[in-house]
């Protein structure tokens, strides 16, 4: 059985694709069979990984029932790692589906059918708590929330919070938060540590003892459409998505 988790922050700029997309590389490193599904419009996610935002076969198709998801699945450049693409047409579902009855539950009848195929689903959300997270949400058994050092490193996670007891209190009763990532680190900077004080008073043991730096490195490998760990193995940021991707490996012994 997979277990689905959405990685979601609705606050812009703080490492949400990057974590995806280095997150389910590692896990894929590490030989678990591993799905990522890009549910973000602007497609990052997708482009990150080296496909082709203009697919015919994406997530958008698969919703509205013109694609099967088997069809839509596209093999990525590392093994054990497939993908979902998004694209720019994914913008509209929102106002498509607004009347359809059950909308909330179109990713989860959708994955249904991957649930013995692979180890862990992970689903990128897009920088909203709109439909598109929603189901993302909706189809998951927990959520990994990242969170960058900066000042206003908390602001607006209350409305995420809110919405993740919402799903829990109708939807879907088994959601749970999965853990909380601090990103975009820089040890240079005394206010970094502050914001992960704060963070680790808020969220307590949910916070993975993992802290992913701010690097060039990984910057840059989006633009290469490769993850960090074929990008630059050697980086640091390769070694801690590998060390999240174990720590969150223990957790589900």
């Amino acid at each position: 059985m997979s277990k689905i988790i959405s990685i979601a922050n609705q606050k812009g700029g703080v490492g949400k694709t990057t974590t995806a997309i280095n997150f389910v590389a590692s896990l894929a490193f590490l030989g678990h069979e591993t799905l990522i599904v890009d549910m973000d419009p602007q497609s990052n996610t997708t482009s990150g990984l080296g496909l082709d935002k203009n697919s015919s076969e994406n997530i958008y198709r698969m919703l509205i029932g013109e694609t099967q998801v088997e069809d839509t699945i596209k093999k990525t450049s590392i093994d054990w790692l497939d993908a979902i693409p998004s694209n720019i047409d994914l913008i509209a579902a929102e106002v498509e589906f607004a009347d359809k009855p059950g909308r909330e539950n179109l990713l989860t009848n959708c994955l249904t059918k991957l649930k013995n195929i692979y180890k862990y689903i992970v689903i990128d959300c897009p920088p909203t708590l709109g439909f598109l997270t929603i189901n993302s949400l909706v189809a998951s058994k927990s959520v990994i929330i990242p969170i960058q050092c900066e000042y206003y490193a908390l602001e607006g996670l209350g409305q995420l919070l809110k919405t993740i007891e919402l799903i829990k209190g109708g939807l879907n009763p088994k959601l749970a938060i999965e853990g909380v990532l601090i990103t975009m680190y820089d040890s240079r900077l005394n206010l970094a540590n502050l914001v992960i004080d704060e963070v680790r008073k808020y969220f307590k043991e949910k916070v993975y003892d993992t802290i992913i730096p701010r690097t060039v490195r990984l910057a840059e490998a989006p633009s290469y459409g490769k993850p960090i760990i074929t990008y630059d193995k050697s980086s640091r940021g390769s070694e801690v998505y590998i060390e999240l991707a174990n720590e969150f490996l223990k957790k589900q012994i």
